[in-house]
């Protein structure tokens, strides 16, 4: 009698991400304090800020405008009426001992966002990911801790407060995320919205933008969901997913293993590359919440949310489709140029100027990308308008230049050389009788060579055709002087 192999169990993760991300305002929320990044410590802070006795809040009207066109970008219904609320929680970073957010009357709820994932074979992938809500709140102080990142460990810590105030919006996604990758792709398209709308640099390193994760799995096929676990301490792109994916695992073999999941907080170790536990979760019942009574409620009328609302640009995920449908990109493509507004920005110019949109792509994705990496410039600060750009590429549709010589003066071009006079006296020679001449003198000089290409030696046409650009400064139109050459050498 045999034994039936028992069937492995297959996993799924479910996958929520908390963003945080500050808001580029001059100053803070609800305070005049600069906002600026990389001031010495405690030096942009003011008396609301710090909680001191007797100080009242003050809404910065454009933090709610900023609100409510992220709300508005990410596919939300806008609240006509919302409120702030007290968190309470004690912690050295948070003068007042609890922090002004929102709780259950957000500024914006019920949204999604498109994610779009490129395989190797450059065909896309898309998945709309919803957004459960978007709130507006103050963010804490940051302790830095004396040889250590984290409070245990150090031999004394130090509290900057110059952040404390600084305006932020949270927004929570629904859990459809599965995968690491998409987790990834999730929170730079979220980023990109945000610089798009011109409401947050989303700047990781320097925390303008900082992804908490919710996990858990369970068997597929269940409905339940499995015992959530939170990852903090990711500060690029990367790491979100390493983390996700370690954490997959580490819970699917726990589960296999006979071990409980417990709710806890975990930190992202980049040097060990692991989570390690860091408290157990507290719950929202934790926070004491109750409605702010310095604040009063927020009303937005329908005039200017259509006022907002008219001033959104073209997003991301609205370019890509266009430049896909409208102007036959690769999706690629799309991905690279659609990354920052200030290069789709270039590329919209050069096609407006008359450049083909793929070929005005390519110069963009390719020779233009590798020379902003090299030098460290971003598309702003190179001096090739895209005006030029469109004339280059105009001038080697037309056969008077050959990419080989645009190629050869890119370097000269975005360091600002006009094309009139990157170009003067190297326009193509592309009369046939003038390249024939050319052609059977070479020929007439290598008989050698002639003798062998007709032997069956046919990878020799390249050695004439090199001779005819030497001889012509590279100046012979290629695809007209490929087809002489041949014809030539073939007796015709």
């Amino acid at each position: 009698m045999t034994t039936a192999t028992p069937v492995k169990t297959e996993y799924e993760a479910i996958i929520g991400l908390e963003t945080h991300c500050q808001l580029s305002t001059n100053t803070k929320i609800f305070s005049s304090s600069s906002t600026a990044f990389g001031a010495d410590p405690n030096t942009n802070i003011d008396p609301v800020c710090m909680g001191l006795p007797g100080v009242l809040p003050v809404l910065n009207a454009k933090v709610l405008e900023y609100a409510v066109k992220a709300g508005l970008a990410l596919n939300c219904q806008i609240a006509k009426y919302s409120k702030f609320d007290r968190k309470q929680y004690f912690y050295p970073d948070l003068p007042k001992n609890y922090q002004i957010s929102q709780y259950d009357l957000p500024i914006a709820e019920h949204g999604w966002l498109e994610i779009e994932m490129v395989d190797e074979a450059g065909n896309p992938t898309r998945k709309r990911i919803g957004i459960t809500r978007l709130h507006m709140e103050e963010d804490a102080g940051k302790l830095v801790h004396a040889g250590s990142d984290r409070l245990a460990g150090s031999s004394y810590s130090l509290v900057d407060y110059n952040r404390a105030g600084v305006p932020l919006v949270e927004i929570v996604s629904e859990p459809d995320l599965r995968t690491g990758q998409e987790a990834a792709e999730y929170a730079q398209e979220l980023r990109r919205i945000m610089r798009y709308l011109g409401v947050s640099d989303g700047n990781m390193q320097e925390g303008s933008l900082r992804c908490d994760v919710n996990i858990s799995v369970r068997p597929v096929g269940q409905e339940k969901f499995g015992t959530k676990v939170e990852i903090k301490n990711m500060n690029s792109f990367s790491a979100i997913q390493k983390a996700i994916d370690y954490e997959i695992e580490r819970q699917i073999a726990a589960i296999e293993a006979g071990e409980r999941i417990i709710q806890e907080t975990r930190l992202w170790e980049e040097g060990s590359q692991r989570t390690s536990s860091m408290r157990v979760k507290e719950g929202s019942s934790d926070y004491r919440y109750f409605p702010e009574p310095d604040l009063a409620p927020i009303e937005v009328s329908d005039a200017q949310l259509e006022t907002w609302k008219s001033e959104l640009p073209e997003l991301p995920a609205q370019k890509r489709h266009r430049y896909e449908n409208e102007l036959g990109l690769s999706a690629y493509d799309t991905r690279v140029l659609t990354e920052d507004s200030s290069v789709a920005g270039y590329f919209e110019s050069a096609i407006n100027a008359g450049a083909n949109p793929k070929a005005a792509a390519n110069w963009i994705t390719q020779d233009i990308a590798a020379y902003l990496n090299k030098q460290k410039l971003t598309i702003s600060e190179i001096k090739l308008k895209p005006e030029s750009l469109a004339d280059v590429i105009t001038r080697i549709e037309n056969g008077k230049i050959s990419n080989a010589q645009a190629k050869e003066k890119l370097v000269d071009l975005l360091n600002g050389l006009e094309p009139e006079k990157a170009f003067v006296g190297q326009e193509l020679i592309s009369d046939p009788a003038v390249l024939g001449e050319i052609i059977d003198e070479i020929i007439a000089a290598n008989p050698q060579q002639v003798e062998q290409y007709r032997g069956g030696k046919t990878n020799l046409k390249g050695f004439f055709v090199g001779q005819v650009l030497k001889k012509t400064n590279k100046r012979a139109e290629p695809k007209l002087t490929n087809e002489l050459v041949e014809k030539k050498l073939n007796g015709n």
